[in-house]
């Protein structure tokens, strides 16, 4: 008896597996459909279809009442295969998101279930997000006081040894002689006086 009831419920969640399987594809297939300027144009056509009989029939009330059943039943049923579809894509693209964030360094994981929280803690938990979000920018630009200044390019360098200046820019002491780079000494470049200005 028990190995009957477990072919039963075996044979129940397979055709019902099967039943859900058969329903999402039917459901892509008319969703695409009803997307394309192929359903449109028809659509289009039963329109302008039921336009023209309007005379022939005195627009009556069974030539309205025609329109208006056709066009809620229609809208009925797609209302059901849409939402279908869209809640696939959804369950699809935060499944990707998840695997986002498992695998992205510093994310928050706990995020992996935010579509199943309440509609108060998903507001707090955007406002905590943004706030977050406005620290970082904040702290990045502003520079630290005692951030030392990026090292010239090798090139800068030599062109600073080639032309050394003083602390008003021109290349003269205090006493307006030129200065000229010699060799380092012990490391250091060193500076000697070559003539006195004109």
């Amino acid at each position: 008896m028990d190995a009957s009831s477990a072919g039963r419920n075996g044979r129940s969640k397979s055709s019902r597996r099967s039943v859900a399987t058969y329903f999402d594809h039917f459901a892509a297939a008319v969703t695409a459909w009803a997307g394309s300027s192929i359903a449109f144009g028809l659509a289009v056509g039963v329109v302008l279809l039921w336009a023209v009989t309007g005379p022939i029939s005195g627009y009556s009330e069974d030539w309205q009442l025609l329109i208006n059943t056709g066009t809620t039943i229609v809208t009925f049923l797609m209302v059901f295969l849409i939402q279908q579809s869209q809640n696939k894509n959804d369950r699809a693209v935060h499944l990707k998101i998840d695997d986002l964030l498992i695998a992205l360094k510093g994310a928050d994981e706990d995020l992996v279930d935010a579509e199943t929280l309440d509609e108060e803690r998903l507001v707090a938990l955007a406002a905590a997000l943004t706030a977050h979000a406005k620290r970082i920018a904040r702290d990045k630009r502003r520079r630290p006081a005692g951030e030392r200044k990026r090292p010239a390019p090798d090139g800068a360098k030599r062109q600073a040894m080639k032309t050394p200046r003083t602390r008003n820019g021109t290349g003269r002491d205090a006493h307006g002689h030129r200065l000229v780079a010699t060799r380092p000494v012990m490391g250091r470049p060193g500076r000697r006086r070559m003539s006195k200005p004109p």
